[in-house]
């Protein structure tokens, strides 16, 4: 890609976090816009007639087109590189593990951590952070089995998997999931912290 590109997202979201790990594994070039999600940014008519959906990141192309869904985005920024996945049967296990990060991990260990850091862990939502916690350790437990016996989510080789699930596993305790009972978890999160062009989510 020779023209930059603009990702509208949220600095504290690890959906958006995902857009910029990639970018920054693949030197790709864009610019930022910060959305205000909380102040209703994401609402307003003129984003939503960029998104309908109302909810970032957003990917606008230099054709005046816009993409959204964060794995969405991850699949076309990593389009003919082996980040997606080599041949047909290894971009379908990227997939795969793409649709489980966003069914069975994203609801509830993204979803605790946006009640805890963005919302300030309100009385009334604790039955609801409370129902979350069988189905993130659930998760976790399947990450763990698969992490046991391959150094990276679809196998052997980095890939946007191990983006789109790093992005919210490396933060799960700040949605209350405590990762002392995953070994390989935690192993696999130094191991992508180490990488040459890794870049950290912004914390504050």
């Amino acid at each position: 890609m020779t023209e930059k590109l603009k990702v509208y997202g949220d600095s504290r979201s690890g959906n958006c976090y995902k857009i910029q790990m990639l970018c920054a594994e693949l030197a790709i070039p864009y610019t930022w816009q910060e959305v205000d999600i909380l102040a209703g940014e994401s609402r307003t008519p003129q984003f939503l007639a960029m998104n309908p959906n109302g909810r970032v990141p957003l990917l606008a192309l230099p054709d005046g087109t816009y993409l959204a869904e964060s794995n969405a985005i991850l699949c076309y920024l990593a389009d003919s590189n082996a980040l997606a996945g080599p041949g047909r049967f290894g971009r379908a296990q990227v997939l795969q593990w793409l649709f489980f990060e966003q069914y069975s991990h994203e609801p509830y260990i993204a979803t605790s951590r946006f009640i805890i850091r963005y919302l300030g862990n309100p009385p009334e939502r604790q039955a609801d952070l409370e129902s979350k916690k069988k189905g993130g350790y659930a998760a976790l437990g399947v990450m763990e089995r698969q992490l046991l016996n391959n150094a990276y989510m679809a196998g052997e080789n980095f890939s946007i998997a191990d983006i789109a699930l790093f992005a919210y596993t490396h933060v799960s305790d700040e949605g209350g999931f405590d990762l002392a009972n995953y070994p390989a978890i935690r192993a696999w999160i130094r191991t992508i912290e180490r990488r040459p062009k890794f870049v950290a989510m912004t914390t504050v």
